[in-house]
Order: structure tokens, then C-alpha cells, then sequence
């Protein structure tokens, strides 16, 4: 597989649809450049794809161009047939949703420049704050509480929603928008409004602990992500421990963390997948680093491209697995262009780890399981893999 594969979460809700995750396939929709299915398109092998659609994809571009027959919104008409089909993860897109989707993928997005959790007790908790981002310049830091999103309440919401609410939806997610954030610091709550930006993205950040452990970050798969963390990977001391930290981890580009994986494992295999019933699999490139103690951080925001990842980490026997159990999307969406230019994508397959574990709905559960003081939990493991 190569090219311009996804596997991942878009910064969006659909238009009160589930979340959309997106693994499109250049072997199923032509999408090796950033292009989706169009006349006699051809992949990197120059083999032609087809630009009709198949299977449930038939449906929704026939309500759209019925749509735009009749005078009517081509996207509501696809959505209510994408609704109709009762498919989880199928969402529409309009053209410029999907580019600037597909720009996030090559590094950057328009947000606030904060990354959140959620705890044990529902609230959200800002966790890191990018530097120079309108988040940061309005004062707020990794600990605060962020109560709501324009007057929305956020607690006890998935980390995902969340996001999407601070990154805006198809109407207002541009630079220069606003958004108002009510947030906590110890007994003072206040809000304020911030102002959406385009940020480039830090999908790769190294950092090393006191005692030698270094600690790579892979904040999403992006252009690029993988290779960064293989040139992570060797500028570490050989003795040095590794500790690959996926929390919140929505997915990106399945070469990406194939690549990543490949860091780690001398070969074989990282996933299955199928489409429309035809089975395929992923493989790690030989030369990885097989020998360094690694352990793998995840939790409830670990998803799609990551869990294929973890997985593949966890059934190979090269990483100790350590926080929660993961998010669980491990379905195989489809992209393809209906007739005003917006972007249907509805599930056409599965994938599963080296052992063939499903992920779909079921996530991954960690080896250690652990939601409180995870790194350190972390550098336990490190000190034990260490011993002769």
C-alpha cells in the first residue's frame, strides 16, 4: 500500500452524524496524490480506477444527484441516505471540508493550539499548550480545567468531541473565527474568547527524563510522522530506554504508522485488513530496532491508525502496552466524489491485528492497565525490561 493512504479522525462532526474516522485505500479510491475517484484515474502501480462508486456509495450519489435535479442541497439529500444506511462512521463532506481535511494530513490545522484529557471524574484538563497559539497567548496553561465550548458543558465528553467544538465545524472552523472557552484554574473560573488560527502541526516531539528514559510523542500521523520517529529512534543512546506515547492519538496516515511500526520491528507483519470481502495486509519494513525496551502509552483518545499500531506493537511481542483501553475504530471507510464535488465516505471493511484480534468497538486493553501516573508506571516497566 503507498501513497496518500488515511486512517484517521478528521478535525469534524458530521452534520449530527457519528464521529468520521477515514481509512481510504490508494488500492480502493485512487487517493495516492490527495485525489479521490474521477475518470480514468490511475494509481502509483498506473493501474486505471474505476469512478463509479460501489455497493452503498451507488445510493448516495443517486439521492445527490437527485438532489441537484431537483433544485435541493446535494449534501443533505447524501447525508440523509448516508443516515438511511446506518453506517456508524459514513459522513459527507463538502470539497472544501475535505481539502482542508486533507491539508491537517500534510501538517497543519486551524484550532486554538491545545491538546486536552479527559479524568477519571469526566472533567477535561488541558495538557499541553502549543507555544505562540492563541491559547497560549490568552494566558492559558497545561492543568487548567476547560468547563465549556461556546456555552456547551464538556464534562463527561469524549476527548474527540471536544476538539472538534474547539476546532469549529463547517461553519466557522477558519482562521480569524471565534470561539468562547470557559475554563478553571484551581477556585478562579472564567471565560474568554479566542480566535482560531492556522497551526502547524508537532505530530513528533522528543523529550528525555531525568533518568535517561526518552519519551517519543506521536501526536497524529501526519506527512512525515514516520520517518520522525525513526530519526527519533537514532539519535537515542543504545541504552536508553523507549517509551512511545499514543494517548490521544486519533489516527492519520496508515503509511505513516506502518512506517512507525517498521522503526520497531525487523519485518512481518503490522495488520490485515479487508475491502468489500477481499483480505489484505500491511507489512512493517525489515531493520527496525528489535532490542531497545520499549513500552507503549495509550488511552480512551488512542484510535484508529494508532490502534493499528499499538497492535501491531503488542502481538509482535515488541512493546509492553501501558494505560487504558483504547478508543476501538478499526472499520474501513471509502471515499468517493459525488456530483457537486463534496466527498461520501461509508465503511467497506475491517482490519485486525498480527493475531487477528478485532479492534472495531472492542479497542485495545493495555497490559498494564494504569490511569493515574502512567509515565511513571512507564519507567517501572523500563527499569524491569532493563535487568539481565
Amino acid at each position: 500500500m503507498s501513497g496518500r493512504d488515511l486512517f484517521c479522525q478528521p478535525r469534524r462532526f458530521g452534520r449530527g452524524a457519528a464521529l468520521t474516522l477515514v481509512f481510504a485505500s490508494v488500492l480502493v479510491a485512487g487517493a495516492a496524490t490527495g485525489t479521490l475517484p474521477g475518470p480514468e484515474r490511475k494509481s502509483p502501480s498506473g493501474a486505471a480506477r474505476s469512478a463509479a462508486p460501489v455497493g452503498g456509495h451507488e445510493e448516495v450519489a443517486r439521492a445527490a444527484a437527485e438532489a441537484m435535479a431537483a433544485g435541493k442541497s446535494p449534501v443533505e439529500a447524501a447525508e440523509r441516505a448516508v443516515s438511511r444506511s446506518g453506517d456508524r462512521w459514513g459522513a459527507v463532506y463538502s470539497q472544501g471540508e475535505y481539502e482542508e481535511f486533507e491539508e491537517a494530513l500534510d501538517g497543519e490545522y486551524t484550532g486554538v493550539g491545545l491538546w486536552a484529557r479527559r479524568e477519571r471524574d469526566g472533567r477535561i484538563e488541558v495538557t499541553r499548550v502549543r507555544s505562540g497559539s492563541p491559547a497560549a497567548t490568552a494566558g492559558i496553561r497545561a492543568g487548567d480545567r476547560l468547563r465549556s465550548v461556546d456555552d456547551r458543558k464538556v464534562d463527561g465528553r469524549p476527548v474527540s468531541e471536544v476538539v472538534s467544538l474547539l476546532r469549529g465545524d463547517a461553519k466557522d472552523a477558519r482562521a480569524g473565527t471565534a470561539v468562547k472557552v470557559g475554563l478553571e484554574r484551581g477556585t478562579r473560573a472564567w471565560d474568554l474568547t479566542l480566535r482560531r488560527a492556522r497551526l502547524s502541526t508537532d505530530s513528533v516531539t522528543v523529550r528525555t527524563l531525568a533518568d535517561g528514559i526518552t519519551v517519543i510523542r506521536i501526536a497524529s500521523f501526519t506527512k512525515g510522522s514516520g520517518d520522525d520517529v525513526r530519526t527519533a529512534i537514532q539519535q537515542v543512546p543504545p541504552e536508553a530506554g523507549l517509551v512511545l506515547d499514543l494517548r490521544g492519538n486519533a489516527g492519520g496516515l496508515v503509511t505513516e504508522a506502518v512506517t512507525a511500526a517498521s522503526a520497531f520491528l525487523d519485518g512481518g507483519l503490522v495488520a490485515t485488513y479487508d475491502v468489500d470481502g477481499e483480505q489484505r495486509a500491511l507489512h512493517a519494513e525489515p531493520g527496525g530496532d528489535t532490542a531497545r525496551p520499549l513500552v507503549a502509552l495509550v488511552d480512551e483518545g488512542t484510535m484508529s491508525a494508532a490502534e493499528l499500531l499499538t497492535g501491531a506493537l503488542q502481538d509482535r511481542g515488541r512493546a509492553v502496552v501501558v494505560g487504558t483501553r483504547t478508543f476501538g475504530k478499526g472499520s474501513v471507510q471509502m471515499p468517493s466524489r459525488l456530483p457537486d464535488g463534496s466527498v461520501a465516505e461509508l465503511t467497506v471493511g475491517h482490519y485486525r491485528t498480527p493475531s487477528g484480534r478485532t479492534v472495531d468497538g472492542r479497542g485495545i486493553t493495555p497490559d498494564l492497565e494504569a490511569d493515574r501516573q502512567v509515565l511513571q508506571r512507564a519507567e517501572t516497566v523500563l527499569s524491569g525490561l532493563g535487568e539481565s
